[in-house]
């Protein structure tokens, strides 16, 4: 259940945060129904800009709309952008004298460092937000900090590829145990992200057990796990139900994921458990490859082992289109659906 505050707030949340202005030219290649949009339909005509609209994602159409429109803003999911990186027209695009820098929101999964490096090749800055139909849309941003411009651009995107800290009208996130103490900020001790704020729901509709279980003590948990660095800045390092525990070692499907995009080859990639009759269960990866490329399943697994522990690396390697979300977002669900089919338990 939303409610007006949290909405309007969050708006000019937006609005502060992204830079919009009276100049701004807003494409719609997010869906304005998906968490209100993150409550940029409103944020964009609070700050008298612009919108352009699209009936359905399509990069040659978003392509042609930056050039002749003049567009300065636009979001998506980290799938929005390998499309955008990796068309045609991106090989060719060339920003006019003097105009302003495109700036892209991202979020609903990690960007790898891989595609990050590729977008700022294209002159568009990336910025990473975070947050769940329950809080509005985004409920943490990654801020960028003047200190990390004389960084190296690996350094640079591995800084991006982090969720950040809550926005203007939240407070400051938190990672937790499970006693629901604060882990340290040391970068590596793994709890559960919890927000608070004004752009936190008033509850599930007529579920009073599902509210109080999500928000126990007024901080909501958002069921994924990350780590606070010493800066205050937290990064996300799975969702719950995400982890893979095979032989009884936790292995965090995003950690994977990020190794195999790496790889030039790599397009898109899942990384999930499938049940397995040693360990109970193994990861997987399900991989796109970009048009023309190559890759087999051993120089993938020999790819990860080379970069984490041996246990890590994926037991087997798909190949072809992952299924998606209408907003691009990757239906891990559809690919646990087909690997665990037949099998009575899902926890082994």
């Amino acid at each position: 259940m939303y409610h007006h505050r949290g909405a309007y707030l969050q708006a000019l949340a937006m609005v502060g945060h992204t830079g919009l202005t009276p100049s701004a030219v807003h494409l719609w290649t997010l869906p304005m129904f998906h968490c209100n949009g993150w409550c940029f339909p409103w944020a964009v005509t609070a700050a008298a800009a612009t919108h352009v609209c699209l009936p359905k994602m399509d990069p040659s159409e978003v392509w042609r709309l930056i050039c002749d429109e003049g567009v300065t803003h636009l979001n998506g999911a980290p799938t929005v952008l390998s499309m955008l990186a990796y068309a045609p027209e991106a090989k060719t695009y060339r920003p006019g004298p003097g105009a302003p820098p495109i700036r892209m929101a991202t979020g609903g999964a990690p960007p790898s460092p891989a595609i990050l490096r590729r977008m700022g090749e294209l002159g568009i800055e990336v910025t990473h937000l975070y947050g769940l139909t329950e809080t509005f849309g985004p409920a943490m941003i990654c801020d960028w900090r003047p200190e990390w411009n004389g960084l190296d651009a690996e350094a640079q995107a591995r800084l991006k590829a982090r969720q950040g800290v809550g926005n203007m009208i939240a407070c400051q996130a938190r990672v937790i145990a499970d006693d629901g103490s604060d882990v340290p900020a040391d970068g590596a001790t793994i709890g559960q992200i919890a927000l608070r704020g004004n752009n936190v729901m008033l509850g599930y509709l007529k579920d009073p057990e599902a509210t109080r279980a999500a928000a126990p003590d007024g901080w909501f948990r958002t069921g994924d796990l990350g780590v606070v660095h010493p800066d205050g800045y937290v990064e996300l390092r799975d969702r719950s139900k995400d982890v893979i525990i095979s032989g009884g070692e936790n292995i965090a499907s995003v950690e994977v994921e990020q190794a195999i995009a790496e790889r030039p080859a790599v397009l898109e990639v899942a990384v999930i458990a499938v049940p397995d009759d040693k360990w109970g269960e193994v990861p997987a990866a399900y991989v796109t490859l970009h048009d023309g490329a190559q890759a087999t399943e051993a120089e993938i697994i020999d790819h990860v082992r080379d970069r984490l522990a041996r246990f890590k690396a994926p037991k087997s390697v798909m190949f072809g289109d992952l299924p998606k979300t209408s907003t691009g977002k990757i239906q891990k669900f559809v690919l646990r659906d087909r690997a665990w089919e037949g099998v009575e338990r899902r926890i082994q």
